[in-house]
């Protein structure tokens, strides 16, 4: 079995926690791991790392592998896919690999999970898994539902009809639903969440394209390599509407470990633990006489008096505001925020970078001000700035600095000036990290004025 692990989304539903250069399934919600550090570990004990891909993009792929050290699955493959195209063109492309790179046949069970889900009840989730892959070894196409506790709005449904072996015939699949529609569904009892796994044999998924989707199979047809480089050009569709929707091999195994896909601040709510008054608070909050809120602090004090069914969620730079049951409207002010070229919508004002993070800490005309942490051994690319110089004090470790041709170490409370257009790099030789304070001076400080010379993460 191998276990395709989708990673390659970005935040919209999370913001302002999560951004598009740092979604959902990196951040660490319901434990001290991160959603995909939690996926990962579910599944470690029924697959090797090894037998574990891991689909994303270049964006991501520093975040990734940094997961993947945390939890100890090292060996787990990375798939990067070109373009967003999907979740269809992305289990094409990992089925693709599994034959050609991994040595498997068509018999290999593949079980599809997203990054970015909480899941409880370990040991019911794993007989479910049992169950699933007996299914789909016997060539069925195989959905997990989770029998729904209340009328959610935010899901999709499966709706499902006569039993056979440990699931259900598939009915139909519904959108999400209304308030009224959802209560219906949960009144019938024949409906379960989509929880957007899946598990089938890789014959059985070529089998399924070939009637449904043939221009990915066609796609599929190709050597990995060819493939990749042709990734672009399939088409933009997800596993529900490309196969599930259509295929008559479709059944459905109950899920009845915990599960939510946190999709909202709502069920952030619902999955946080709450006090006497019904308030889930993390950080320095201060709440009087408030009663089923949620109140998420960061950086500052957060003062709530006599609020009651409000969501508040503070960033360094975003403080969101919003009712209970409102939250999937969170997407809508993203959208209104990429239309207007604000760089909220992408990333934090810490944003990370393989080798280390930046912080911004003030800008204005003419200046911006950073603090730069630079991971042990790790090194940024050899570049220059057209528009822009840059001044740079060591508050704590060492830093190896070329400037033009000459290489020069600096150690705390000294400093090194960066001139206009001249090519420079740091690196960080020694085994703590190095944090220093950046001060850009220029009439144009934008992050696309670098030009990369040399860089080891292939940037250039």
């Amino acid at each position: 079995m191998k276990i395709i692990i989708l990673a390659g989304g970005g935040g919209t539903r999370l913001f302002p926690l999560s951004r598009a250069n740092y979604p959902k399934q990196f951040l660490k919600i319901g434990g001290p791991q991160s959603l995909l550090a939690q996926t990962v570990t579910r599944f470690l004990p029924m697959a090797a790392a090894s037998d574990i891909i891991i689909v994303t993009n270049q964006d991501h792929l520093h975040h990734v592998r940094s997961e993947l050290a945390v939890c100890g699955a090292g060996a787990a493959h990375i798939l990067l896919e070109p373009v967003g195209r999907n979740t269809t063109p992305a289990v094409a492309l990992a089925a693709r690999y599994c034959l050609d790179i991994l040595g498997a046949d068509e018999q290999e069970l593949l079980l599809i999970t997203p990054s970015d889900h909480l899941v409880g009840k370990p040991d019911a989730f794993a007989q479910t898994i049992r169950q699933a892959a007996a299914m789909a070894a016997g060539g069925r196409i195989v959905t997990f539902g989770v029998r729904p506790d209340k009328p959610e709005t935010g899901y999709g449904y499966i709706q499902v009809g006569a039993k056979q072996g440990d699931g259900y015939i598939v009915d139909s699949f519904k959108e999400k639903p209304d308030a009224q529609t959802a209560e219906r569904y949960l009144k019938a009892g024949n409906y379960y969440w989509n929880s957007g796994m899946f598990a089938f044999t890789i014959g059985t998924f070529i089998d399924e394209l070939s009637r449904h989707q043939p221009a990915i199979r066609a796609a599929l047809d190709q050597p990995y390599a060819a493939m990749l480089e042709n990734f672009a050009a399939m088409p933009d569709i997800s596993l529900d509407y490309a196969i599930a929707e259509k295929s008559d091999r479709i059944v459905t195994i109950p899920f009845d470990a915990d599960w939510s896909d946190i999709g909202s601040w709502d069920a952030i709510y619902d999955v946080l633990p709450k006090d006497a008054a019904g308030n889930a608070i993390q950080g320095d909050c201060m709440p009087v006489g408030c009663r089923d809120s949620l109140i998420l602090g960061h950086s500052r004090l957060i003062a709530g008096i006599g609020l009651e069914d409000i969501l508040v969620v503070e960033t360094d730079d975003v403080i969101l505001v919003a009712k209970k049951g409102e939250s999937q409207k969170v997407k809508e002010i993203v959208g209104e925020l990429k239309a207007c070229g604000r760089r909220e919508a992408a990333e934090h004002t810490t944003v990370y970078r393989p080798w280390g993070r930046y912080t911004v800490l003030g800008e204005g005309p003419g200046y911006k001000l950073k603090k730069i942490v630079v991971t042990p051994g790790q090194r940024l690319s050899l570049q220059l700035h057209h528009h822009r110089s840059e001044h740079w004090i060591v508050i704590n470790g060492t830093a190896k600095v070329t400037i033009g041709d000459r290489e020069q170490t600096i150690l705390a409370n000294e400093s090194v000036f960066v001139p206009i257009a001249t090519k420079h790099r740091l690196e960080n030789p020694g085994d703590t990290p190095l944090e220093m304070i950046e001060v850009q001076n220029g009439k144009y400080l934008g992050e696309d004025d670098i030009v990369r010379f040399d860089d080891i993460y292939g940037r250039s």
